[in-house]
């Protein structure tokens, strides 16, 4: 039987998703744990390979297995074995059409930045930071130049294996809660498919923006000059959060998770 789980994870410990020599990423770890539960090896493949110190909330993975076991205690099991900052949130049997990559039609990312004049400490590793103020009308308008389909190439890391930078974005949302001398941000992104640090390169631009550095339009004429180097540097990975993929109804999976509750 196709076996898809939805997995959480805090990435801050680990050297990204994809399983590396040194074992320390969330793959090598998943893997471990369900060898360890269903006595034989594993293999899984996921919806989208984050990078050392990016979080999921929702990531997607699928494997088949010819045992049969309560789909429950795929869920309990995988997570008697795994370290505490990974988490197995719920598994289902799925078609073997199903593809965790392939199936979806969007996927969801969610930024969360601290803007303060005192760096992070209970959030260190989870959030972004500024210590500048955020114009979040500037920021707003901003970010209407990206939404619709278009090449993105100046949001592209050099070591992107996509086959085109062409993707469309549904979706930019963002929102503020104030604190005590504080602010979080969240900066929410729907599209069919992100090109590798394609939102660690925005978040760059927008706050550019947000701080001044820039007009608003001026995220239109990096996106125009399809180069990497028109952009601002690449933003930290810390507050960087995976939602979770998007499939077609028929497939009954969960759209969230516990997980999702606590981020602001």
């Amino acid at each position: 039987m196709r076996i898809a789980l939805g997995v959480s994870y805090s990435g801050s410990a680990y050297e990204g998703w994809q399983s590396q020599l040194s074992g320390n990423t969330v793959q090598d770890k998943l893997e471990l744990a369900l060898a360890k539960f269903a006595a034989q090896p594993i293999r899984t493949l996921c919806c989208g390979r984050t990078d050392a110190g990016v979080h999921a909330l929702m990531q997607v993975v699928h494997f088949d297995t010819p045992l049969q076991r309560d789909i429950a205690s795929w869920v309990r099991g995988a997570n008697t074995f795994l370290p505490r900052d990974i988490a197995v949130q719920w598994a289902r049997e799925v078609p073997d059409e199903f593809h965790c990559r392939g199936s979806a039609v969007a996927r969801r990312y969610a930024y969360v930045v601290l803007e303060s004049p005192v760096r992070p400490s209970v959030e260190a590793g989870r959030v972004g930071w500024v210590y500048r103020p955020l114009d979040g009308a500037a920021m707003r308008q901003a970010i209407t130049h990206l939404i619709g389909e278009h090449d993105f190439s100046s949001f592209r890391a050099a070591q992107c294996q996509a086959k085109s930078p062409v993707k469309t974005i549904s979706r930019i949302d963002i929102s503020e809660r104030a604190g005590t001398g504080s602010k979080y941000w969240r900066f929410e992104f729907e599209a069919n498919a992100f090109l590798h640090h394609m939102i660690r390169n925005i978040m760059g631009c927008l706050v550019a923006i947000g701080q001044g550095s820039y007009p608003p339009g001026w995220l239109a004429e990096v996106r125009d000059a399809r180069s990497r180097d028109a952009a601002a540097p690449t933003f930290s990975p810390d507050g960087l959060y995976f939602l979770g993929p998007v499939y077609e109804d028929h497939y009954g999976l969960p759209v969230r998770t516990a997980a999702y509750d606590w981020l602001p």
